[in-house]
């Protein structure tokens, strides 16, 4: 019996629909969960505001074109490996190769300009990328290695073997427009930005608006209930990890155009930070989370923090120590929105 029928007017928390029916009401648009929530879910963004604002505090030459530009040039190979290494974490995998792609990349690049020309050399810099990418995918997706040590051996050899077609010895490019790409500019912005934005739009449509990208999600959050719906699991973790080895090929190539040399002791390191990018975008080293827009905010976040550390001549080792504390209060504030929605 409803409390119309007893002669009870209504409450604000009830809604009668229908004879004997009531259902609770809506609860506040703007409650201080939700708040909380959206706060939480838009933390890299905002994260990377307060970036900007703090660094025009601690140095004057911030905000200038030309420091922007350089930003601007520095972020574009660390946000094309942190789009492709986006693919992987979001299987619950990890890529540690990428730096040793970039460098083994960088000279096979340099040792074929002479011989086969940009083009010839372009496109065996990025089929050497996948070549490798593709090993470290059939180790883990095939042979089930775990992804840590799969790529650890493969980060080895191809830091090992560029070592050993150079010889150790950095090689010059001597190719004008090729050098010339990685100090221009057009309408404004380094050439090379065109290229990271081109990468954007590609991981974007696919995470968005394919199967591959759903089903990597998907692999990520439950690979066991996706394998008992018949899906072949194998071929989406070994195809993430040759989108990684292109995508470290295209950095290795574009990091090239800015020094004019294919070196084998490039990006050394440099998983860390593509790592901590993905994971100040707000991706979860578990799988299953992780978005496109905010892997390059990461990105950016990282390329600022350098930039400002630099203008204010704080040495490297001290910003690796930076670097540390942001990947594990990036995981912290993970656990925190995890927490959050297993409650709400």
């Amino acid at each position: 019996m409803t409390n119309q029928s007893q002669g009870k007017e209504p409450t604000m928390t009830e809604i009668t629909s229908g004879p004997g029916v009531s259902v609770a009401a809506p609860a506040p648009k703007w409650s201080r969960e939700r708040i909380v929530a959206l706060l939480l879910d838009q933390s890299t963004l905002i994260v990377f505001v307060a970036m900007l604002l703090i660094a025009m505090l601690l140095t004057d030459r911030f905000y200038t074109y030309e420091n922007f530009t350089n930003i601007m040039r520095q972020c574009v190979p660390l946000g094309v490996v942190s789009l492709g290494l986006l693919f992987v974490i979001l299987t619950g995998g990890i890529d540690l190769s990428v730096g040793s792609l970039m460098a083994i990349v960088s000279v096979v690049v340099a040792l074929s300009i002479p011989t086969f020309g940009l083009f010839g050399a372009l496109t065996l810099g990025l089929l050497t990328g996948i070549f490798f990418g593709a090993i470290s995918g059939v180790l883990v997706a095939y042979f089930r290695i775990a992804p840590f040590i799969a790529t650890l051996a493969v980060m080895t050899i191809a830091r090992g073997t560029g070592l050993i077609i150079s010889k150790g010895q950095p090689e010059f490019i001597n190719d004008e427009g090729f050098n010339d790409f990685g100090v221009a500019s057009f309408l404004g912005l380094p050439t090379t930005v065109y290229v990271l934005l081109v990468c954007f739009a590609m991981a974007l449509f696919l995470y968005r608006k394919t199967v591959f990208g759903r089903l990597v999600i998907s692999i990520g959050s439950n690979e066991i209930a996706t394998r008992f719906a018949g899906i072949r699991v194998e071929r989406y973790k070994f195809g993430v990890y040759v989108i990684s080895g292109f995508a470290c090929a295209v950095a290795g190539i574009i990091a090239s155009t800015r020094t004019g040399v294919g070196s084998p002791i490039l990006a050394i390191g440099f998983e860390l930070d593509a790592i901590a990018a993905v994971v100040v975008g707000g991706a979860s080293l578990s799988g299953g989370r992780g978005r496109v827009f905010n892997t390059i905010i990461g990105a950016l976040i990282l390329s600022v923090i350098s930039n400002v550390m630099n203008l204010m001549n704080i040495p490297g080792y001290h910003q690796q120590v930076v670097k540390g504390i942001i990947i594990v209060l990036a995981v912290l504030l993970e656990s925190l929105k995890l927490r959050l929605s297993s409650r709400s």
